[in-house]
């Protein structure tokens, strides 16, 4: 659950979300004001919605860092055979149209979008990904992320999202133009694919597993 709690002048923002993250910030601020805070604190995970409330993210634990390198490692590996565009780690962060500015686990530009957006290596990156993949961890709500992927990536422009949920085994599919997402049950020896938007991209789900 997201904690919103007074912040003391002898806490760090680092010890914060150490101890008591994901943590709402009690004032929400503008995008300069955001953008001031990730420079002053470059370690940290942040993510801000349109009206401006601001979530300090937990640190990741080792199941949720193995899983997020897993995908990204896929991903980079296909990217450079086959796709051509842009992978980003849990670090990339995004301006949307809509306002907010997120990061997703991870995420794939298309050749195309690159060659349309803006190539500003020293902003947050202002092109909506074709592709964004979330892996629950143990401090996400479900229900949360399953509005973020809607409401954010799906209502900005993504065209494919996976939500990965390795503690109850389930992967939501999640593609424009559909009101509800596909569920995939069990991970075993099954896999996800890329379909349209990254063809030949595959991932075994039995990577996602939780070790128990």
């Amino acid at each position: 659950m997201t904690a919103t709690i007074p912040l003391r002048k002898h806490w760090t923002f680092e010890q914060l979300a150490m101890e008591f993250g994901p943590i709402e910030l009690q004032r929400p601020l503008s995008k300069e004001a955001f953008i001031q805070l990730a420079e002053q604190y470059p370690d940290l995970r942040m993510e801000r919605e349109p009206n401006g409330i601001t979530t300090i993210m937990s640190p990741v634990k080792r199941g949720t860092s193995r899983r997020e390198n897993q995908l990204l490692f896929q991903l980079i590996l296909w990217d450079t055979a086959i796709g051509k565009g842009e992978t980003h780690s849990p670090n990339g962060t995004y301006d949307l149209p809509n306002g907010a500015t997120k990061m997703p686990d991870v995420s794939w530009i298309s050749p195309e979008r690159l060659a349309e957006g803006p190539n500003d290596e020293e902003s947050f990156i202002q092109i909506v990904p074709d592709f964004v993949a979330e892996i629950r961890s143990s401090s996400d709500r479900l229900g949360k992320l399953k509005e973020k992927m809607t409401d954010t990536w799906m209502a900005n422009g993504v065209r494919l999202a996976w939500l990965i949920d390795p503690y109850e085994e389930k992967a939501y599919i999640y593609r424009q133009g559909e009101k509800e997402p596909t569920t995939v049950e069990g991970f075993s020896e099954k896999t996800l694919d890329g379909e349209s938007v990254m063809p030949g991209f595959t991932l075994p789900l039995d990577t996602m597993k939780r070790k128990i």
